[in-house]
């Protein structure tokens, strides 16, 4: 997973339409257009992963958007590694998604309430799980991005990483669809606490923010407003770090 820096695009789902959130608040949302249209222009464009997202799932605790979800699936083929998060609560949906064809699961509010579901999980689809640790004010929050946990991301991270994560995935709600840039210190934290790949998202607004994410050690970042807003192109992004 990820043996070089990549530039993963998100496909943010609500009400079957691609749409972009400012810090993680419902009611926030610009909208984007037909999932599966967004998923073939990144591809078009060179993306090796995407990133597709549940939103609503994630705000209601249960899969709302399968339908769009399957029609991506369907669309992109086997030759895109897909990631997907949003309502996944139990580890019989993770397994029967992975089974469809996803590559990776990503597992919020799950892993919290239950974090035995990812080792559950590993044993037999290893290398399958993303651990999401969603950061507002400091703490892990869940239930998308509605309630805090009080939970450390970097203490989190690394009870994960014991319990078979492939990976992290790490939002800095904070700064989530504001395009106003990064912060590295938090990432540099969690890249530091776990040997297991940290994926950033959050705040991308420049081809200098993706650099900066390279430079703080994670193993990708997560674009999204800044893609659909044409901040940069992605084929920019990929090639600026590519020839770092």
């Amino acid at each position: 997973m990820f043996p070089t820096f990549e530039v993963v695009p998100a496909v943010d789902m609500q009400d079957g339409q691609v749409v972009q959130l400012v810090g993680g608040e419902r009611g926030t949302e610009k909208t984007y257009g037909d999932p599966v249209a967004a998923a073939q222009r990144w591809v078009e464009a060179g993306a090796d992963t995407l990133h597709l997202v549940d939103l609503d799932g994630a705000f209601e605790g249960e899969r709302a958007n399968a339908d769009a979800i399957d029609a991506v699936l369907d669309a992109v083929g086997a030759g895109v590694d897909v990631q997907l998060g949003g309502g996944i609560r139990t580890a019989d949906d993770a397994i029967s998604l992975l089974d469809r064809g996803v590559d990776r699961v990503i597992l919020g509010t799950a892993a919290v309430e239950n974090p035995d579901i990812v080792a559950e999980i590993s044993r037999t689809h290893p290398d399958s799980v993303l651990v999401s640790l969603d950061a507002k004010g400091g703490e892990v929050v869940v239930s998308g991005w509605t309630e805090g946990t009080g939970l450390d991301p970097a203490e989190a991270a690394r009870r994960y990483a014991d319990l078979g994560a492939a990976g992290i995935l790490f939002t800095d709600v904070d700064v989530e669809g504001q395009l106003a840039g990064v912060r590295t210190d938090p990432v540099e934290r969690l890249v530091e606490a776990v040997d297991i790949p940290v994926i950033a998202s959050g705040g991308v607004a420049t081809v200098d923010d993706v650099l900066a994410l390279e430079a703080a050690g994670a193993a990708a970042v997560v674009v999204g407003s800044a893609l659909y807003e044409g901040e940069f192109t992605l084929e920019a992004a990929q090639r600026a770090v590519d020839e770092r």
